[in-house]
């Protein structure tokens, strides 16, 4: 599994809001253990399904104006953007399957 591609407040337009394909956004910090324990679940769900989404990590303690910008209050967080919009939001560590359960709606 190759490691998530990490975004910043400064590519985060170009990355996520101009994407030419869905993108969810694992909203993080170093310091979180939930966070931790998702970067796998993410990293495995990024490989299996490439041709769907793509999945990119943006550190919120790095990072905050994203953070900010789109009301990130816990995390993880994650918010699935398609077309530059925020379609889903999940909160929480949460298992790979229910991840797709909520994002699958918006992929092509």
């Amino acid at each position: 599994m190759a490691p998530l591609t990490e975004v910043d407040d400064a590519s985060f337009g170009v990355e996520v809001l101009q994407a030419d394909r869905p993108t969810l956004v694992d909203f993080w910090a170093e310091w979180c253990g939930p966070c931790r324990m998702m970067s796998p679940i993410l990293e495995k769900l990024a490989d299996e399904n490439a041709e769907q989404f793509r999945i990119v990590k943006l550190d919120v303690q790095a990072n905050p104006d994203v953070a900010i910008r789109y009301a990130v209050t816990s995390i993880p967080t994650m918010l699935l953007f398609v077309g530059g919009e925020v379609k889903e939001r999940l909160v929480g560590y949460m298992p790979a399957p229910k991840i797709v359960e909520q994002v699958s709606p918006y992929l092509h």
